[in-house]
């Protein structure tokens, strides 16, 4: 792919005008956006002890889970400020099982992007093979730090990827948080109505895999309902975990202007080339 045109900003803030991409750590180009500039925020942040990036800083290789969700609740007040008052932030996350202290991942030939040389030790209070709940500790988390928790949707997974297991039921599916800033907030529910009726809290979508990340990606689908519940046209959409720009998409299809900020260029390459611009501006942080 062809290297990424920057403009560097080493400035205090950066201005918002139109749709754009800013390659950094989601905590520090957090703190370069102006106050309220968004209504809605749609992401997945790295899961933890699932992936290494190969990026330095990144969240999800904590050696300790409460270290992940105190980073991840400080991305996440960071974003709260960017977002409007009557704004909306949907959050999908999974979960995972403890180590059982072995500190080694088996391959996975089916997914080669989860190769880690290391994993994360049980955490403290918790016993081999238990699952970790993850998603609650962290909607919890967030909930204590003064967001809303308005719904948990459940994300079946039709297709979900089979698992070698035999002593408990294989997981296919995972959780999306709805939180909101304000007791009152925008939201359409025309605009998601599912065969005439409010829309439910479990959504049948299939995982869509995407082989030039070599890993499955948020899917068009999911993402969509929140998207258009939370916004009108040409508001605008943040993704502090960007990845491979699938929020971005979304947005150009329904006439929304977005935000995606991205640590790993490589996918930042793989975004530009999804939302079919070279044209898009992309932002680079570096040190003041």
């Amino acid at each position: 792919m062809p290297d990424i045109q920057y403009k560097k900003i080493t400035s205090t803030h950066i201005s918002v005008d139109g749709s754009l991409i800013i390659e950094s750590d989601a905590a520090l180009a957090l703190q370069k956006l102006p106050t309220e500039s968004v209504q809605c925020i749609v992401t997945s942040p790295p899961y933890w002890g699932l992936r290494d990036y190969g990026i330095d800083g990144q969240i999800g290789l904590e050696q300790q889970l409460q270290q992940y969700i105190n980073k991840l609740v400080a991305v996440f007040s960071e974003a709260k400020r960017v977002l409007k008052a009557d704004g909306i932030l949907w959050l999908n996350i999974g979960d995972g099982y403890t180590s059982g202290n072995r500190g080694y991942r088996a391959p996975d030939k089916k997914n080669p992007a989860r190769a880690m040389s290391v994993r994360p030790n049980t955490p403290e209070g918790l016993k081999a093979k238990d699952l970790l709940g993850i998603p609650w500790r962290l909607a919890f988390a967030l909930q204590a730090d003064g967001w809303y928790l308005r719904s948990d949707i459940i994300w079946n997974k039709p297709n979900a990827m089979p698992e070698s297991v035999k002593d408990r039921p294989t997981r296919s599916h995972e959780y999306i948080f709805m939180f909101t800033k304000s007791e009152k907030y925008y939201y359409d529910q025309v605009a998601v109505k599912e065969n005439g009726r409010n829309r439910r809290t479990v959504w049948n979508v299939n995982t869509m895999p995407f082989p030039e990340a070599h890993f499955a990606t948020f899917p068009t689908a999911l993402i969509t309902p929140c998207i258009l519940a939370a916004t009108h046209e040409n508001d605008y959409v943040l993704d502090p975990f960007f990845g491979s720009g699938t929020v971005g998409v979304v947005c150009q299809d329904y006439n929304r202007n977005f935000i995606g900020i991205e640590l790993n260029d490589e996918y930042i390459k793989i975004a530009q080339k999804r939302l079919n611009s070279n044209l898009l501006p992309v932002l680079k942080v570096v040190g003041e």
